[in-house]
């Protein structure tokens, strides 16, 4: 049997939700909450007080008054969850979904969640960054009793504050978080904001040990992950954000990885504005192109949106790869023609690669000449409209069209740019013109 680690020492040298329909509320009125997509931003202050949350490949939970108090209902359960076509992996959330349902409501509400516990083993949640009672907090053996298998438990509060939040298990929390119980609490401020956001977007960062060949995430890894997501989705599958040229967009971050993440935008220089402290003073705003969102944080960047196709991603360069292994060795330089034929002898369908760097691996996968382990997703991935894109992990693109309608949350294609603003071959000729070189 070829071992993980032999496994990928040979790859090394060659290589290298949907919106699900809550549980039971209890009995009362059936209004429920807004959903980001159709609805013009100007509209949604009017009738919300605020423009509803789009979760990047998510959804936000359904809610409904009983006698003034706004009632959610979160289900903690496994199920099967896809990170991109050909990845999938026994998974925790609530509600069928990882990271779990978005929840959304405004600061002075009174809330009600009732959390239903669908796992083998116990659970509870801690409302992260939200100031509750100290028994609403969620802390299993310290401030409550744990939930048990089967067993449904409530908590209820009043939101005295606004900004980007958090829930996730305070139980067993190493394992429950790296399989993916998590979701986002966003908390609108009463009354409007001073400077009106167009389109606002959320996810969580985090990450996965999802060794070859299987199909649970691995818990016990503390450092050697080899999935990187965003709301639990690899490029390309993570979502495209979109807005309209001249819209303000606000791009809310949480990280329950662990790992910090350096989040780049290119094309802009955005402000960071907030975090799960709500929405800072403008004298406190900052202007950043990259800003990193460590772990346990949330970050809120702001910006005004600039025509073209412009990637967003975390700086950590591994951290935009998929698949990514360790401890393999380093192929740069190293001819390997001699060896490549006595390999394929003992595995057959080896190939030799990265003598002259790693671009070739999505070339030669996606032309079928290098078969991966089951469940593994390509090291690079996306196709954009000149070529490989040569990503993965966490990276996804801002589209900003002048023509693009204010309530579209659609796809907004390829950017066309206009003639002159394209970067375009002038020679093929190594010896092209005449530069300044140091020592040559």
């Amino acid at each position: 049997m070829i071992t993980r680690r032999n496994l990928l020492q040979l790859a090394g040298a060659g290589a290298l939700a949907s919106g699900l329909a809550p549980r039971a509320f209890a009995q009362g009125s059936a209004t429920t909450s807004p959903s980001a997509r159709g609805v013009e931003p100007a509209a949604a202050r009017q009738r919300y007080g605020y423009v509803p949350v789009h979760t990047l490949n998510g959804w936000t939970l359904p809610w409904r008054m009983n006698d003034g108090v706004k009632e959610f209902h979160l289900v903690a359960e496994a199920f099967e969850h896809e990170f991109a076509p050909g990845s999938k992996a026994k998974c925790w959330g609530y509600n069928g979904s990882t990271p779990g349902p978005t929840i959304e409501a405004v600061e002075g509400d009174r809330v009600r969640i009732f959390v239903t516990n669908r796992l083998p083993e116990h659970t509870t949640i801690h409302w992260h960054g939200i100031l509750v009672p100290s028994g609403m907090d969620g802390v299993g053996g310290l401030t409550q009793p744990h939930i048990g298998p089967g067993e449904t438990f409530v908590y209820e509060f009043t939101l005295n504050q606004h900004g980007t939040h958090m829930y996730h298990p305070h139980a067993d929390e190493m394992v429950q978080m790296a399989v993916g119980m998590m979701g986002m609490f966003i908390i609108h401020p009463r009354g409007g904001e001073e400077v009106p956001i167009d389109r606002d977007y959320c996810f969580l960062l985090h990450n996965w040990a999802l060794h070859p060949g299987t199909w649970r995430p691995d818990p016990a890894i503390m450092v050697e992950f080899d999935l990187w997501t965003f709301n639990s989705k690899v490029f390309p599958a993570i979502e495209n954000m979109v807005a309209r040229t001249g819209e303000r967009v606000r791009i809310r971050m949480a990280n329950l990885s662990m790992w910090n993440h350096p989040i780049h935008l290119h094309g802009h220089t955005y402000q960071v504005t907030g975090s799960d402290g709500g929405r800072w003073a403008r004298a406190r705003w900052r202007p950043e192109t990259t800003e990193i969102v460590a772990v346990g944080q949330t970050r809120d960047i702001e910006f005004v949106a600039n025509p073209g196709d412009w990637a967003f991603h975390c700086h950590m360069a591994h951290h935009t790869m998929n698949a990514m292994g360790h401890e393999i060795p380093n192929t740069l330089g190293v001819d390997q023609s001699g060896i490549e034929k006595e390999i394929r002898e003992m595995l057959p369908g080896y190939m030799a690669m990265g003598r002259y760097g790693m671009a070739e691996h999505q070339e030669h996968v996606e032309m079928g000449h290098m078969q991966g382990p089951p469940n593994t997703l390509p090291m690079m991935w996306g196709k954009g409209p000149y070529g490989n894109i040569e990503m993965g992990g966490m990276f996804t693109v801002v589209k900003v069209r002048d023509q693009l309608a204010r309530a579209d949350y659609n796809d907004a294609g390829w950017y066309q740019p206009p003639d002159g603003t394209r970067a375009h071959r002038v020679s093929d000729d190594p010896s092209f013109g005449r530069p300044i070189r140091r020592n040559a």
